[in-house]
């Protein structure tokens, strides 16, 4: 008796159309890293424009308070009322600190360009993060303290008797004040910055 094998033949693909499907996954992955790639280029140079604004305003609130100073026209032989910004350490970490922030922020152009070139790049997004959130917390300590003092300046304190000075040295006051709110605008800059690039990290 013979032994009879049956056998199936399974029509297999032709090689031709196995290499018309493979692009097509080729092709779906490309249109995502393009997409992505075109989301965080977008996100990229937003960062670079915020960072152009958040230097403006951190040199214009160093150099405001830089130049903050004011004499009165009246003096007596051995008195002459002036009021400076080097006459208040907070004011002097003031201005030390702005210009530090913005001297930072000049340097972080180059890296804000690498993410425009490559917007796929994980590592200047780390880096500007990390550097950035040290930024703010120097740059708000600076703006909180010297909100303090323009306000003593402005109202004073009865409980420990002193005075307010602003009616004297009005136009000291006013750009002391000017920049105590052009640091705290660069401050918001500095928020979104962080929040950019916590956005571009996280999204894939």
């Amino acid at each position: 008796m013979k032994n009879e094998s049956a056998t199936i033949d399974v029509p297999a693909e032709s090689s031709s159309a196995m290499k018309g499907k493979a692009p097509l996954i080729g092709l779906a992955r490309d249109h995502a890293t393009t997409g992505s790639g075109g989301y965080k280029r977008g996100l990229s140079i937003f960062d670079f424009l915020l960072r152009l604004a958040a230097i403006v305003a951190a040199l214009a609130a160093a150099a405001t308070m830089g130049t903050s100073d004011e004499t009165l026209p009246f003096f007596t032989q051995f008195l002459q009322f002036e009021a400076s910004y080097d006459d208040l350490p907070t004011f002097q970490f003031f201005v030390i600190a702005m210009a530090i922030v913005a001297g930072y922020l000049v340097l972080s152009l180059p890296f804000s360009v690498i993410t425009i070139v490559r917007p796929l790049a994980t590592a200047p997004r780390l880096l500007l993060l990390v550097l950035d959130t040290a930024a703010l917390a120097l740059n708000t300590a600076a703006a909180s303290s010297a909100a303090a003092i323009s306000y003593l300046a402005h109202n004073g304190n009865q409980n420990t008797n002193w005075l307010s000075i602003c009616q004297q040295f009005g136009d000291f006051c006013q750009k002391s004040s000017g920049a105590v709110v052009s640091a705290f605008v660069s401050v918001v800059f500095f928020t979104i910055l962080i929040v950019l690039s916590g956005v571009a990290l996280k999204r894939p």
